[in-house]
C-alpha cells in the first residue's frame, strides 16, 4: 500500500467528485419494480472515503430520483473545480442509461450534454472521468468466444460514445448488452476500482489503470449461484488527448504525456417513503 501524501499548499482548488449510488426503487404509484441494491450503498461509502484521502472533494447522494440525478450535474457547471471532474454512478440500468430511485431512465447522453463545453465551459479543460456500475441490457457473459457466419449482429451502440464531451473518459463496469452483477459484499467492478485507489495503481495514467481493473474484474470474478459461471467484463471508452494522473498521490495532473486513441468495445438521500413490494420482479 502506497503511504497517502498532503495535498500541495500550491494547489490553489480541490478537485470535485460526484458519487450518486441508487439502492431503493419506487415508481410513482409506489410498487418496487426494480430490486433493492444489497451492498452497493456501504461501498460507495468506501469510495467517498478513498477519493477524500486523494484530496477530492466529494459529494455522496443516496436514492436520488432521474430529475435530482440531473440537477446535480447541473450544480457542477457552476462549482470551482481543480484539475479533474470525477463521478461514480451506481444504479440499475439498461444501455445508454442509468435509473433513478424514481424507475424513470437517466440518458447518459443528457449528462454529457450538460458538461458540454457549451453548457459547462469551466470544466471544457478539465479531464472529466466517469466510473458507471450498473446494467446495460440482459445478456450474461458465459466466458467463452463464438464465432460465427450466419444471424444478424449485434445492434451497434458506438454512436452513443461519439456523445460523450471532449476531455472525457468514461468506464463501464460491463460491455453493451451486458448485466453488472452486485451482491452484498458490493460489486466485481467497484470493489476493483477501491484497491487500486487504496494501491500503486492510483498513481497509474488512466489508461493503465482501466486496463489493470479489467484485468481485476475479468479475472477475479465468476458468478456463483443461479449465474454460477458467468464473468463480467470493463469497458473503457476515452476522447482524452492525452494521458492523465487523476488518482495519483504525487499530484501528478500536470504530466501530460501523449496518448494513442483507446476505444471501448444484472446491474446523500434517504429510502423513497410508501414503497409496497411488487408481486412479479
Amino acid at each position: 500500500m502506497l503511504p497517502r501524501r498532503c495535498p500541495s499548499t500550491a494547489q490553489a482548488r480541490q478537485s470535485r467528485a460526484l458519487i450518486i449510488v441508487n439502492t431503493d426503487f419506487c415508481c410513482s404509484a409506489g410498487d418496487v419494480v426494480l430490486g433493492a441494491r444489497r451492498g452497493a450503498k456501504r461501498e460507495a461509502e468506501k469510495l467517498s472515503k478513498a477519493l477524500s484521502e486523494l484530496n477530492y472533494k466529494v459529494k455522496l447522494m443516496h436514492n436520488s430520483t432521474a430529475k435530482e440525478m440531473e440537477d446535480l450535474y447541473q450544480q457542477e457547471c457552476s462549482r470551482e473545480h481543480g484539475d479533474f471532474f470525477v463521478s461514480i454512478i451506481s444504479s440499475h440500468g439498461e444501455e445508454g442509461a442509468v435509473f433513478g430511485s424514481d424507475c424513470k431512465p437517466l440518458q447518459l447522453s443528457r449528462i454529457f450534454q450538460i458538461l458540454s463545453p457549451q453548457n459547462c465551459p469551466v470544466l471544457t479543460e478539465r479531464p472529466k472521468v466517469f466510473f458507471i456500475q450498473a446494467c446495460r441490457g440482459g445478456a450474461l457473459d458465459q466466458g467463452v468466444f463464438l464465432e460465427t457466419d450466419s444471424g444478424q449482429p449485434e445492434p451497434c451502440s458506438f454512436s452513443e460514445y461519439l456523445r460523450i464531451p471532449p476531455n472525457t473518459a468514461v468506464m463501464f463496469a460491463c460491455s453493451p448488452g451486458y448485466g453488472a452483477f452486485l451482491n452484498p459484499s458490493g460489486s466485481s467492478f467497484l470493489q476493483a476500482l477501491l484497491r487500486a485507489l487504496d494501491g500503486e495503481e492510483r498513481s497509474l495514467a488512466l489508461g493503465r489503470l482501466a486496463t489493470r481493473l479489467n484485468g481485476d474484474v475479468a479475472l477475479r470474478f465468476q458468478a456463483r449461484g443461479t449465474f454460477e459461471g458467468c464473468k463480467q467484463m470493463p469497458c473503457f471508452v476515452t476522447n482524452l488527448p492525452r494521458e492523465v494522473f487523476p488518482f495519483s498521490a504525487m499530484s501528478e495532473s500536470h504530466r501530460l504525456l501523449p496518448c494513442p486513441a483507446l476505444q471501448g468495445g444484472p446491474e446523500e438521500e434517504e429510502r423513497q417513503p410508501g414503497c409496497k413490494k411488487s408481486q412479479a420482479m
